[in-house]
Order: structure tokens, then C-alpha cells, then sequence
């Protein structure tokens, strides 16, 4: 019979919000170069970027939603999902492999940059570096913890007990926002600036940019908790969950090696404050 169905895959039908999300990021980062230029316009057009990139989201992951709850995510569809999931977390594995090669790069030879850096690691100006051992060592117990509790969370979705997934997201969602609060006071507390030497900007960078995923990662499993008490998530059938998890797991990654490298290693024989 014409038009029966006999595959796994699901076919998309003609959608609006791929070319409004690709003209809403040619619109967003244009007006961020035109606002950091002091172009009129440009920050005008970096807002209506922001918000077209963020009425994409919202509006193509709701339909990714409605397609999920109408039975189109077959178990090859949701594979190809996993895929999806997985080459994106490893494009922003090498996003943070530049930030740290930039960081390398500079406390490993600094003999060859001796005007900018002063021929030593931590470089001229860095009066002094930030204790390892106070509040990012805190903040690293709490992303192991956050860790903890939503592999908690996704053991009791597997076993049917939404109570459960509830809890350990909620614990979860809690972590995170009081790692991004102490990341907030650390940085008001900073014995360094941003632009004033290579140090501060590779330390700003490398771990402002984590601290934005750690935001970026609390409101995805926010979402997941709003889509729990929908009642959306099963046993089976979670792949939103999943997605949000392994995100998370990641953003722990990283963070231990940017204790371990930045924190630890790239202060090392500094004064402390």
C-alpha cells in the first residue's frame, strides 16, 4: 500500500526551525562581533540572536518531545540519537582541548615569550594565584557529589521509581547551582583580572567557559525534572534523561582536569592568597 511504513526510521516532515535556528546564530554571533566593536546596531542584533537561537530550542526539542511521546523513536532511532549525543559531547571535548593546549602552551615554554610572559610560569603581575586546596577543592567534592546523585536518579528511573528520580535530581539541580554561587564568589575574590596577562586570561577562559557548561548542564536537568513530574520519563524509554547525564558526567570531567592542570599544576610555586 502507498505510503504504509514498513522501516524503523522515522522521516521528518518540512520544518521551520532549522533555517530560523541557523539565520538566528549568523544573527547572534554577527551582533556579539558588532557589539565588541562598538558597531551600531550591534547589540540589538546580538539580543534578537539570543532569542531566536533560544525559541529554536525551546520550540524543535518540544517537537523532538511530541515525537518521542507519538511512538516515532524506534530502538534505531533512538541509537542514532546516541550517536548524535556522543559527537557532540566529543566536539566539546576539543572545544576545551583548545583552551587547554592555549594554557600549555604558555606555562610549559615560557622562555619563548619572554615579553609577554616574563620567561616564568605563573607570569609577571601574578602577585598571587588562588588556594587549591580551599574553595576549588570544595567545588570538586560537589561535582563528584552532583555525580553521584544523578547516577542515583537514573538507577531509580530504571527501576520504575519515579519518587526516587525525583529526589536525586532535585539533589542534583541543588549541586549544581551551589557550584556555580562559590564559582561566582571565587571569581569577586580573585587576586587576578581577566585581561591583565596570559595567566588570568587562560584561567578565565578555561574555567569560565566550564562554569557556563555547569549552567548550561543545570537547567538541562531541570527541564528533565519538569519533564518527571509530567510523568514523560520510563524505564525503557528515556533517551532525554540519558542525554542529560551524560552531559553532566562530562562537564565532572573536565572540571577534574581543570583542578588538577589549572588549579593545581598551573599555580604551582606561586604565592597563595
Amino acid at each position: 500500500m502507498a505510503g504504509t511504513k514498513n522501516h524503523d526510521y522515522h522521516i521528518l516532515p518540512p520544518d521551520i526551525w532549522p533555517i530560523v535556528g541557523a539565520f538566528s546564530a549568523l544573527t547572534m554571533t554577527s551582533g556579539g562581533v558588532f557589539a565588541m566593536h562598538g558597531m551600531p546596531g550591534g547589540k540589538i542584533a546580538l539580543m534578537l540572536g539570543v532569542f531566536g537561537v533560544a525559541l529554536t530550542m525551546f520550540s524543535w526539542w518540544g517537537n523532538v518531545i511530541k515525537e518521542a511521546h507519538a511512538g516515532d523513536h524506534t530502538p534505531v532511532v533512538q541509537l542514532h540519537q546516541r550517536y548524535g549525543m556522543i559527537l557532540f559531547i566529543a566536539s566539546e571535548v576539543m572545544f576545551f582541548v583548545g583552551w587547554f593546549w592555549a594554557f600549555f602552551d604558555f606555562s610549559l615554554f615560557p622562555n619563548q615569550l619572554v615579553d609577554v610572559i616574563g620567561g616564568k610560569w605563573p607570569p609577571k603581575g601574578i602577585e598571587a594565584v588562588m588556594n587549591p586546596f580551599d574553595l576549588p577543592l570544595l567545588n570538586t567534592l560537589i561535582l563528584l557529589c552532583s555525580g553521584t546523585t544523578l547516577t542515583w536518579a537514573h538507577h531509580e528511573l530504571i527501576h520504575g521509581n519515579r519518587e526516587g528520580l525525583k529526589t536525586g535530581l532535585w539533589a542534583t539541580i541543588a549541586l549544581g547551582l551551589l557550584f556555580s554561587s562559590i564559582q561566582a564568589y571565587e571569581y569577586m575574590h580573585a587576586p587576578f583580572g581577566f585581561g591583565e596577562n596570559t595567566y588570568g586570561s587562560a584561567f578565565y577562559m578555561a574555567t569560565g567557559f566550564h562554569g557556563f557548561h555547569v549552567i548550561v548542564g543545570t537547567i538541562f536537568l531541570a527541564v528533565c525534572q519538569a519533564r518527571a513530574y509530567k510523568g514523560h520519563f520510563t524505564p525503557r524509554q528515556h533517551f532525554g534523561f540519558e542525554a542529560a547525564a551524560w552531559y553532566w558526567h562530562f562537564v565532572d570531567v573536565v572540571w577534574l582536569f581543570l583542578f588538577v592542570a589549572i588549579y593545581v599544576w598551573g599555580g604551582w610555586g606561586a604565592p597563595i592568597e
